[in-house]
């Protein structure tokens, strides 16, 4: 999965969770939560669909690495290098 995928894979799992937020002007480096609505439940089941989907196991530890589009990016491209994209939105 490339960089770019890994934003669509993410931003679609959003989608799912809060399907009334508009993802379309999500900045990078600025946290997700302050830039849509994602309580600490929403939160764990954005974890839940990557291990779900990709087989990617997040420890409780490293959840702060997920609080940007920009640390999603960094901490799962490795993790999913190799892996299909596994979505409904393609955008």
């Amino acid at each position: 999965m490339t960089q770019d995928e890994v934003i669509i894979a993410i931003k679609d799992i959003i989608a799912q969770i809060a399907p009334d937020e508009d993802l379309s002007q999500l900045q990078m480096d600025l946290r997700l939560r302050e830039q849509i609505e994602l309580d600490s439940m929403d939160f764990l089941d954005i974890v839940m669909e990557l291990r779900k989907l990709y087989g990617v196991q997040v420890p409780e530890k490293d959840y702060m690495e997920l609080a940007t589009l920009a640390g999603c990016v960094k901490y799962l491209h490795p993790l999913l290098e190799g892996k299909s994209l596994h979505c409904a939105q393609r955008a």
